[in-house]
C-alpha cells in the first residue's frame, strides 16, 4: 500500500481512487484537516487491493485511469457482496459526470474541478462529520 494509507477497516472514512498524484493528495490532506481518515489509490486495480484491507465508509472514484478505469472498477464492486454495499461517488472531469453517475449506479458525483464545499458536503453526508485534530 501507498503511504498514508491504514490498514484497519473501522478506522477508514474515505478511499480516494485517482490517477492523478496532485490531486489525491491535495484531497487527502483536505479531509484529514477535517478529520476525515484517508486511504489512497492511484487506479482501479490499487483500489480493489486497497479494498482487500480496509471498509471505508465511503468511495471518491475517478473514472479514466490506467490500468483499471473507474468503470471497471464499479463494475467489479458491484458484483461483490463485500464491496457493493459501499457508498461510491464518482469524480471526474468528464463532462457526463451526473449522466456516468447515473450509469455506474454511483451514489453520487463530483465534477472537476470541485469546490471545498461541495467536497466538504458530498463526504459529510456519507462519513458525518470529521473529528477535529487537537
Amino acid at each position: 500500500m501507498e503511504s498514508g494509507q491504514l490498514a484497519y477497516a473501522e478506522s477508514v472514512s474515505v478511499l480516494i481512487v485517482d490517477d492523478d498524484g496532485a490531486i489525491r493528495e491535495t484531497v487527502q490532506e483536505i479531509l484529514q484537516d477535517e478529520g476525515y481518515t484517508v486511504a489512497i489509490a492511484a487506479n482501479g486495480a490499487d483500489g480493489l487491493r486497497v479494498l482487500e484491507a480496509v471498509r471505508p465508509k465511503l468511495i471518491v472514484l475517478d473514472l479514466n485511469m490506467p490500468v483499471l478505469s473507474g468503470g471497471e472498477f464499479r463494475r467489479v464492486q458491484r458484483l461483490d457482496p463485500s464491496l457493493r454495499g459501499i457508498p461510491t461517488v464518482v469524480f471526474t472531469a468528464a463532462g457526463r459526470a451526473r449522466e456516468s453517475a447515473v450509469d455506474l449506479e454511483a451514489d453520487g458525483y463530483l465534477a472537476k474541478p470541485i469546490t471545498l464545499a461541495d467536497l466538504l458536503a458530498v463526504v459529510q453526508r456519507f462519513c458525518g462529520t470529521g473529528v477535529q485534530k487537537e
